[in-house]
């Protein structure tokens, strides 16, 4: 007798534990860029850790070794519950999502830390109520460090010596500023740099400095021209489908919505800083020649793109977005983020 009630109990005990194995709920992440990428490395692997752990390890977020399609399709994978989670860039869709566009604008700031925070700000006090991220939940927003013109035909220190090059953009403002200063502008995702540049299909490309370490295109750049306050950023997501969340239990959804919004955006911003300056030191050791625009060439880029702001308030307005107050705010944010 004594030897079944020890048996039942080291039952009990083992089914128990058992059920507290397998308590965790998983969620499953879609990731269309390497495991090594600054994005997947600093930024989504770290999120998923402070979501794991504000949970107290009862909510798992796994990243699938194989994305589950192409870049510009995985805002509707999240959409129709093809992946649990994504990640991707608003402009890869072009017309899809229109206020986005705020925090691409050129000048915006020289920190992804400082303009990813304000953006996830200003989005929750102007943006949200438009939906534009419509049949989703949306869990973070983030832009990456201060686009730049990299190329490498020649150096590029005014708009006139940009004149005749064909250069990879990734959409998005980016595409708009390309064509407004002259240049022939090749939409395609980051993913396609190495192939463009290598093969002679482009000239150069529009992106942060992180990108040029990331996509091993030291070899394929000989010239890099930095703006005060960014050529232009990018507008990242983070999203999740709606069935999915709504099937986690409500401790798991609380926990990961604190871990995500402008936590998300501070963790995103503080990678692509980080590796901004880890792409800038392997450009320096590749020789790549970088310089600043000059206060000449920055008012020339003025006048060229200063009608990408008025076009987005016009289209703010048009939603029903007071959009000079959104762009005031967003300056105003970001600054403050900067002193914070």
């Amino acid at each position: 007798m004594k030897k079944l009630i020890v048996a039942t109990m080291a039952t009990g005990i083992m089914l128990g534990a058992a059920t507290v194995a397998t308590a965790a709920e998983t969620l499953l992440l879609s990731s269309w860029l390497p495991p090594k990428h600054p994005v997947v490395a600093s930024i989504i692997k770290p999120w998923i850790a402070a979501v794991e752990a504000e949970s107290g390890g009862e909510l798992k977020i796994r990243i699938l070794p194989k994305p589950l399609g192409a870049p510009p399709a995985h805002y509707d994978l999240a959409k129709d519950g093809v992946a649990d989670i994504t990640y991707g860039v608003h402009g890869y869709q072009p017309g899809r999502f229109k206020l986005t566009a705020a925090t691409e604008l050129p000048f915006l700031g020289d920190s992804a830390e400082d303009v990813s925070v304000a953006y996830w700000r200003v989005y929750k006090k102007h943006l949200e109520s438009v939906n534009e991220h419509e049949g989703t939940v949306l869990l973070g927003l983030m832009s990456h460090g201060p686009g730049v013109i990299h190329n490498n035909v020649r150096a590029i220190n005014s708009v006139a010596d940009m004149k005749g090059l064909k250069f990879r953009v990734g959409g998005g403002v980016a595409g708009n500023a390309a064509k407004a200063l002259g240049v022939t502008a090749m939409l395609a995702s980051a993913t396609k740099n190495y192939e463009m540049l290598s093969s002679g299909v482009a000239d150069g490309t529009f992106l942060p400095t992180e990108s040029i370490k990331s996509f091993k295109l030291t070899k394929l750049l000989s010239h890099a021209t930095t703006v005060p306050g960014g050529l232009y950023n990018t507008s990242f997501f983070l999203t999740m489908n709606p069935t999915k969340f709504d099937s986690l239990s409500a401790e798991n959804q609380a926990a990961l919505m604190r871990t995500s919004g402008e936590s998300f955006a501070r963790i995103a911003g503080k990678g692509w800083d980080k590796h901004d300056a880890l792409g800038q030191a392997a450009m320096d050791a590749a020789g790549i020649e970088t310089i600043n625009a000059s206060d000449a060439f920055v008012a020339e880029i003025q006048a060229a793109t200063n009608h990408l702001e008025a076009d987005w308030i016009a289209t703010a307005n048009g939603l029903g977005v007071d959009g000079a107050a959104v762009m005031a705010d967003l300056r105003a944010e970001i600054a403050k983020v900067a002193a914070e």
